[in-house]
């Protein structure tokens, strides 16, 4: 299985250096491969802050690459659901991964950010 970094992610979803995107795709053909819930949590950060890329469109391009063959998703149904929060709220992405734990792995989130509370209940 390879793992993959959010440099992997963002050069394959930008395709801003041919060559790595290239690179990166030969992976995802070729192997299983693995992105941990943090590589997408920095690569949501990466793509709102530094590239300005609006919420859908984020989620909508982590949904695409969690779709392909041969690519594992960590705590996919969490991500997921997360994903959905994010794109239509302006949660940050980490409190929008706590949402997806509450509601679908059932966990209780203790918090006391009033915003992030309202999207619990």
């Amino acid at each position: 299985m390879v793992l993959l970094d959010t440099n992997a992610i963002l050069r394959y979803m930008l395709q801003d250096d041919r060559e790595m995107a290239d690179s990166v795709e030969l992976q995802l053909l070729n192997n299983a491969c693995y992105i941990p819930v943090e590589v997408v949590a920095e690569f949501v950060y990466v793509l709102l802050k530094v590239y300005g890329v609006e919420r859908n469109v984020i989620a909508q391009a982590v949904a695409r690459i969690a779709d392909a063959d041969n690519v594992r998703l960590a705590q996919g149904s969490v991500v997921r659901h997360a994903l959905n929060v994010f794109a239509s709220s302006t949660l940050d992405f980490v409190d929008c991964l706590l949402v997806g734990y509450a509601k679908e792995k059932q966990y209780s989130v203790f918090t006391f950010d009033k915003k992030l509370q309202k999207y619990l209940k």
